[in-house]
């Protein structure tokens, strides 16, 4: 299969979905065809609550990302990936969109806060890829993200969720202009939550961390308010040179046939050998009898 064929074969398949496949839409572009940069959009858009001082206030004094910082990161993208990969109304699926509501259910905030959050991990995941993956997103993949994200907040009773990417965009960066501002507590999560993907890096890039983070999120105002530095010329130029031997290499390789993530047992240095459900979470929030009885299959 050579370049062209391998774009057009990935393009052609997620223009063509039906509206309603909206799920498995999205799940292919998540799990498969544009798996590595939505990854790294997830990763990004992880560090964005940082640089809202109310909503950092709240992370800082729950205190859950200080006391265990791998963990909190790590369960954020299960649970997020669970959603997606088993879909919404699946039975592990319920018992994800159960335990956002429950871990949300006390936590202080306005509707614009939670649904800021929400639309961090649409509308980053879906720039980066716009912005650095081996082919755009289509029309149709943008729509079924949308509708992806549209279902779970109104699962969580969210009011007023957008329904067209578009309108997603305009709140966010309408929510960020007028909110976005360094504080002591948003810089505190950012420097613990940076040793875990320190932790990820080889040895020599590990003093790079901040550094790399910075260029990834190339917005000198946000990076100001979570206290990185600048990125850099030479850290621009690196990432568009890596980015760009990616791309052309994704180009020539067949398509994936195997999925990003599998339910239970992603592997990580937290969970070597899989997960349960009732392992997922913060401590401090009871499971459901449904997910304490969830064995790794």
């Amino acid at each position: 299969m050579n370049i062209h064929d391998t774009q057009a074969v990935s393009r052609h398949r997620q223009e063509n979905t039906h509206p309603e496949d909206w799920e498995a839409t999205f799940r292919n572009m998540a799990l498969f065809d544009l798996a590595a940069d939505m990854e790294l959009g997830f990763f990004l858009s992880y560090y964005r609550n940082f640089a809202i001082p109310s909503i950092a206030s709240t992370l800082h004094s729950n205190a859950e990302i200080q006391e265990r910082p791998m963990k909190r990161s790590y369960d954020t993208a299960i649970v997020i990936y669970e959603l997606i990969a088993c879909g919404l109304d699946s039975e592990r699926g319920r018992e994800m969109v159960g335990l956002l509501n429950r871990v949300h259910r006390n936590v202080p905030g306005s509707k614009d806060d939670f649904l800021y959050v929400l639309l961090t991990l649409l509308v980053v995941p879906i720039r980066w890829t716009q912005k650095h993956a081996w082919r755009q997103p289509t029309t149709a993949e943008l729509a079924a993200a949308v509708r992806f994200f549209s279902e779970l907040g109104s699962r969580m009773s969210m009011a007023s969720v957008p329904r067209t990417y578009a309108e997603a965009e305009a709140f966010f960066d309408a929510y960020e202009a007028a909110h976005v501002a360094p504080s002591a507590e948003g810089q505190r999560l950012m420097d613990t939550t940076v040793q875990v993907f320190q932790s990820r890096l080889p040895a020599p890039l590990r003093p790079l961390a901040k550094q790399i983070i910075s260029t990834m999120l190339d917005d000198d105002h946000l990076t100001a308010a979570l206290g990185l530095p600048n990125s850099t010329r030479a850290s621009r130029a690196a990432l568009k040179t890596g980015l760009a031997v990616r791309n052309t290499i994704s180009r020539r390789r067949p398509l994936k046939k195997h999925p990003h993530f599998t339910p239970g047992k992603a592997g990580s240095s937290l969970y070597p050998n899989g997960y349960s459900l009732d392992q997922i979470g913060p401590v401090n929030v009871p499971h459901s009898p449904a997910a304490r009885s969830n064995e790794l299959s």
